[in-house]
């Protein structure tokens, strides 16, 4: 039984069945699927929609995202999860472009890391891609890969650079001052044995 139909927007309505949602609809689609509120939907009807409509839209709905940008698995998911598809529909759409090769959270990450690894720490970077959903294991088995030459030049180098838009004086500076730049960079993810060589004045020389 359609219980309730309510506007969306200016194109599309949501059709609630038995009391529960349970897809959007534009209105055109209303009238060619025969959706009338309390009205039986028909069985053929709801088939039509849910097998084959729906999915198909979902699939053309992630592939376009996806040609304007890179996503993880779970940023396409929450985007088509605001387009309202069933749960069920999106599953079928993420296997259709992982199937072929669109979406890959082990590239997304690779690509991420080489990109920001001259300008980022390593714990940032671990932090931004775990917000976008990625496993922290794999993330640190890219890591891993991605800096197996580098031992710390990548992020003191970084933090070198910091310093001098800090205008840090190493020979000059403070305690207080010290602590006030140190307490910075821990929030911007570097390691106190990095900071801590990076800053020291014989490094520098």
């Amino acid at each position: 039984m359609v219980s309730e139909l309510r506007e969306l927007d200016k194109k599309r309505v949501k059709v609630f069945l038995d009391g529960e949602f349970a897809f959007a609809l534009y209105k055109g689609e209303l009238k060619e699927y025969k959706v009338r509120e309390g009205q039986e939907l028909d069985p053929a009807c709801y088939r039509q929609i849910t097998e084959d409509l729906l999915p198909k839209r979902c699939k053309l709905r992630a592939m376009n995202l996806l040609q304007k940008k890179d996503y993880t698995e779970k940023q396409l998911k929450d985007k088509l999860v605001e387009g309202l598809y069933p749960s069920d529909v999106i599953d079928e759409a993420i296997r259709y472009v992982k199937s072929y090769k669109y979406l890959d959270d082990d590239r997304y990450a690779r690509d991420y890391i080489s990109y920001h690894m001259e300008t980022r720490s390593r714990t940032r970077i671990i932090q931004d891609l775990m917000e976008k959903g990625l496993l922290k294991d794999s993330i640190y088995d890219i890591i891993e890969e991605l800096y197996s030459e580098d031992h710390g030049e990548l992020e003191i180098s970084q933090i070198r650079k910091l310093l001098d838009k800090k205008n840090y004086d190493p020979e000059n500076a403070d305690y207080k001052e010290r602590q006030k730049v140190m307490s910075y960079l821990v929030r911007k993810g570097y390691s106190m044995t990095l900071i801590k060589k990076a800053m020291s004045f014989e490094e520098w020389e």
